[in-house]
């Protein structure tokens, strides 16, 4: 495809923007954008997010930082696991259909402690058995893979839930099938801070 026709393509430009600014991060030249006393005024009766970041609760990923952004520039869902239920799939839809937001990033990371918990296995209290139980698919099918298996069930679990968002009906399925969505899977590494987008099995910069 053209790169100038991709570029244009609903999703891309903001793409492009939400790794422009995760480079700046991994290189320490963060530009601070849009966190001033005019920018809260400009959003007091409204926003329009250019991206949704369905990402893990982990302390050390948060969004808004990693990748140099601002107030009203980020639509941010998160949950350990970076997983969906209806709550998170009515937060992006939300986003999506009522917000015109044309990107969905499912964002996963390394040594993410939810999916630690389902590799050990073991008994769990309260609510945690729910918890874990969407992301085993992900651990199973990584699980005689070579690599390590907590950061290779990251990767593939970001994947899945990608999928399922693309395939959720009505809503996204449609925006996705009429050009007007993009949804991406990508991987935070906690040593670096970069940010690698996820394709056919393989990881790349954008």
């Amino acid at each position: 495809m053209d790169d100038v026709l991709k570029r244009n393509m609903p999703g891309e430009k903001e793409l492009g923007r939400l790794m422009a600014g995760n480079r700046r991060y991994v290189t320490s030249r963060l530009g601070h954008p849009n966190q001033t006393a005019e920018r809260r005024a400009e959003l007091r009766d409204g926003q329009q997010p250019f991206a949704v970041i369905l990402g893990c609760s982990d302390s050390r990923v948060p969004p808004e930082v990693i990748f140099d952004m601002g107030l009203g520039d980020l639509f941010v869902v998160r949950v350990a696991g970076n997983i969906i239920d209806d709550v998170v799939l009515g937060s992006i839809e939300y986003a999506a259909s009522h917000l015109q937001t044309p990107l969905v990033m499912v964002l996963g990371h390394s040594n993410c402690g939810a999916i630690e918990a389902s590799v050990s296995g073991g008994d769990m209290d309260g609510h945690l058995p729910s918890l874990l139980a969407a992301i085993s698919p992900a651990v199973d099918e990584v699980m005689d893979q070579p690599g390590d298996i907590v950061n290779n069930a990251a990767r593939l679990n970001a994947k899945m839930v990608s999928d399922q968002l693309r395939c959720s009906i009505p809503i996204l399925s449609d925006l996705v099938h009429r050009g007007l969505l993009k949804i991406v899977p990508a991987y935070y590494d906690l040593g670096t801070g970069a940010v690698a987008l996820l394709s056919e099995g393989m990881s790349y910069q954008y």
